[in-house]
C-alpha cells in the first residue's frame, strides 16, 4: 500500500505499537492521527493528554515522521483525513468500552464505502480480550481465579520495538496539539517519562511490591497506572519486564480480566453486570460530603482528599472509600464510580467500573456480601496514621487510635465532622 493512516486512541507510544509496525512494515507512506474530540470533556486530564501528545510528536519526528493532530469527531476527522491523501487503509488499537466499540464499527462502515481497508490490532492490553474462553461455554470470564491460570497459559505475541523510520507523505499539515492546560505535580505525561519510571521501579521496587503494595503511607505501588490508561507503556512489555514480579503481574491480570468483562459486557459503567436487587439510598448530602472528604471517616476522608489533590488514590485507599460510599452509607454504586471517573488521572472504563461493582456486590465478587471493616482496615494499612494525617493535617494532634475508631474521637477538632455513620 502506498499510505497507512495510524489512528491514535489510548497508545500514545511508539514502542511495542503493533497498528504502527504494521503500518510502517506494509506501506510507504505512514500518516500517525490523533483527533481531539471536544465533546469528549478532558478536566484535568487535559495536561496530561497534552503532555503525553507532546512527547509523541517527538518520538515520531525523531523517526522522520510526526503527529498529525485534528479537532472534531474522531471518524469523521480520520476520513476526511483519508480522502485528501489520499490513503488505502486506517489502523487502530482495538478497545473495548462502548465508545470505542462504537467507533470502530463506524470506521469499519465508513472505510467500507469508499474501499478502504480498516485493521485492528492488539497492544491495549496483554491478552486480547477476545482471546479466552470459559471450557464449560460462554464468551467470557465471569471469575477472576480461572481466569489468572488461563491467562497465565495463554502464550504472548513478540513485544515489538519502536520503528525504524516513519515516512510522513509530503504536504501534510501537522497540525497544533491542544492546549497544555495544568499537569499534575505527580505526574508528568509522555512515553519517555512512563519508560524512565518503568525502568526505576522494576530495578529497584518489584521484588518488594508483594510486602509493601497495600502501605497506605508508603510509596511502594508503581504509580504506573496513568501511563497504562494513556498507553504511554505497552502492558505487555511491563509484563515481560517484570522479573520476580509475580504479585505485580497478577495486578495487570485484574487490568486485562475486566477489560474482557467490558469487552462481553459494555454497559458495564450503567448497568448491574449481576442483579443482586439492591436498593440504594438517594442521599445527595451524604454523597456530597464523602466526595469533599469530610465523612467524619479519617481513613475514608484521608483517601477522598487525596483524589482531590493528586487526581490519584493509593488502591487500598480506593477500596475503603468505594466500600464506605456502598456498604455504609448505601450509595448507589453509580454516583462514586462516576466521581472517580472524572477525577482519577488513571480513570478507564474497565477498571474503574469493574472495581466499583466488585466493591457494590453487583460484578465479578464471588462474595457480593461482604462487607469491608474499615477499622480493621486503618489499623493495619495505616497503623501510625501516617497517611490519614499526611491528607487530613486538622487531625494531626488527635491519637492514632481514635483516628483508627472515629467514634471515639472527641469532637475538639474545628471544622471536622461527626461520623456520619458508625464503623466500628
Amino acid at each position: 500500500m502506498d499510505t497507512v493512516i495510524v489512528l491514535f486512541n489510548r497508545d500514545l507510544r511508539v514502542h511495542d505499537h503493533p497498528a504502527l509496525t504494521a503500518a510502517c512494515a506494509t506501506s510507504c507512506r505512514v500518516v500517525p492521527l490523533f483527533v481531539v474530540d471536544p465533546e469528549m470533556p478532558a478536566a484535568h486530564r487535559a495536561g496530561f493528554l497534552s503532555e503525553c501528545l507532546a512527547d509523541l510528536r517527538r518520538s515520531l519526528r525523531e523517526l522522520g515522521g510526526d503527529l498529525v493532530v485534528r479537532r472534531g469527531d474522531p471518524v469523521a476527522e480520520t476520513l476526511r483525513l483519508a480522502e485528501e491523501l489520499p490513503a488505502q487503509a486506517v489502523y487502530a488499537s482495538a478497545d473495548v468500552s462502548a465508545l470505542a466499540r462504537r467507533r470502530e464499527r463506524r470506521l469499519a462502515e465508513e472505510c467500507g464505502r469508499l474501499r478502504m481497508d480498516f485493521r485492528t490490532f492488539p497492544g491495549v492490553t496483554i491478552v486480547p480480550p477476545d482471546a479466552l474462553r470459559p471450557s464449560g461455554g460462554g464468551d467470557h470470564y465471569r471469575v477472576f481465579t480461572p481466569y489468572w491460570r488461563a491467562w497465565s497459559r495463554q502464550s504472548r505475541r513478540e513485544v515489538l520495538k519502536a520503528p525504524d523510520k516513519v515516512s510522513l507523505p509530503e504536504g501534510v499539515e501537522s497540525g497544533p496539539l491542544p492546549a497544555a492546560g495544568d499537569s499534575h505535580g505527580l505526574f508528568k505525561g509522555g512515553e519517555t517519562v512512563a519508560r524512565g519510571r518503568m525502568r526505576q521501579w522494576l530495578k529497584y521496587c518489584v521484588a518488594d511490591y508483594a510486602d509493601g503494595h497495600d502501605d497506605l503511607a508508603g510509596n511502594r505501588t508503581s504509580k504506573l497506572s496513568p501511563y497504562l490508561r494513556f498507553g504511554c507503556l505497552s502492558p505487555l512489555e511491563l509484563e515481560a519486564l517484570a522479573e520476580n514480579g509475580d504479585e505485580f503481574v497478577r495486578q495487570l491480570c485484574w487490568r486485562d480480566f475486566f477489560h474482557q468483562v467490558t469487552r462481553a459486557f459494555p454497559r458495564i459503567n450503567r448497568d448491574d453486570y449481576r442483579s443482586r436487587g439492591r436498593e440504594w439510598r438517594d442521599d445527595p448530602d451524604a454523597a456530597q460530603a464523602w466526595r469533599e472528604g469530610m465523612t467524619g471517616v479519617p481513613i475514608v476522608d484521608a483517601g477522598m482528599r487525596q483524589l482531590l489533590a493528586e487526581g490519584w488514590m493509593h488502591n487500598r485507599a480506593r477500596l475503603v472509600t468505594s466500600a464506605f460510599l456502598v456498604q455504609r452509607l448505601m450509595v448507589d454504586w453509580r454516583v462514586g464510580a462516576e466521581h472517580f471517573f472524572d477525577l482519577l488521572l488513571d480513570g478507564d472504563v474497565s477498571d474503574n467500573y469493574g472495581n466499583w461493582q466488585w466493591v457494590a456486590g453487583t460484578g465479578n465478587n464471588t462474595r457480593p456480601d461482604r462487607v469491608v471493616n474499615l477499622v480493621r482496615q486503618a489499623r493495619r494499612f495505616d497503623p501510625d496514621g501516617e497517611y490519614i494525617r499526611r491528607y487530613l493535617p486538622e487531625l494531626d494532634a488527635v491519637p492514632v487510635r481514635m483516628l483508627h475508631e472515629p467514634s471515639r474521637m472527641p469532637r475538639v477538632v474545628r471544622g471536622y465532622p461527626a461520623p456520619l455513620v458508625s464503623v466500628g
